[in-house]
């Protein structure tokens, strides 16, 4: 059953979209629905398994005072 969705959205992000519907050859009802259906049929990031490399550094920074900036400078020693 189809159903008559009205969206309320800024123009130009609506002409961007409608461009990106005539690149890509679907309708512009078509992305949408497919967005929608993206989103109910993922799992949330949290629920998603970790693989085992992901899992054993889970926790490794909590507490530590390192903010962007001292990533930067790590990078910048390790390859300048």
């Amino acid at each position: 059953m189809h159903a008559k969705l009205t969206l309320r959205l800024d123009k130009e992000l609506i002409q961007s979209a409608k461009s990106h519907a005539a690149k890509t050859g679907k309708s512009l009802s078509r992305i949408v629905a497919d967005y929608f259906a993206l989103l109910t049929a993922r799992p949330p990031a949290d629920e998603a398994a970790l693989t085992p490399v992901v899992r054993s550094l889970k926790g490794a920074l909590r507490g530590a005072e390192i903010d962007e900036d001292d990533y930067l400078r790590h990078l910048e020693e390790k390859y300048l």
